[in-house]
């Protein structure tokens, strides 16, 4: 009488778990045709995007002011102002943007300034 510790295998048999069978592969998916309308990303639906983005902007920013009606009282050197705090700080960012602006346009003008002269220095 044999005794084994362990499994035995014949040698048509694998010792171990049976593998399991391989799953057929997936190929892999087309890509996308391109559209055949050519709208897609067009400066238009840029455009568009923009101006429903800034509507809803609008939105937010109408309710802000309604929702701070309380008036303040602004000093600006020798002149004050009594508005509500809503349209003040709405005024203040507007300020803000057209310093920021400016700030902007000049660094463009001082840009596009040496780039003028680096062109003409190589014709």
């Amino acid at each position: 009488m044999a005794t084994s510790d362990g499994p035995t295998a014949s040698p048509s048999e694998p010792l171990g778990d049976p593998q399991p069978e391989a799953e057929p592969a997936i190929p892999p998916a087309a890509p996308a045709a391109p559209s055949d309308t050519g709208l897609a990303g067009t400066k238009a639906a840029a455009t568009w995007t923009g101006l429903v983005i800034g509507v809803l902007v609008l939105i937010l920013l109408l309710v802000f002011i309604l929702q701070n009606l309380d008036q303040v009282t602004l000093n600006l050197f020798l002149w004050e102002f009594s508005l509500p705090l809503g349209v003040s700080l709405l005024l203040a960012a507007i300020a803000g943007a057209l310093i920021m602006a400016l700030a902007g346009g000049v660094r463009i003008l001082q840009i596009r300034r040496v780039a003028k002269k680096a062109r003409s220095i190589t014709h």
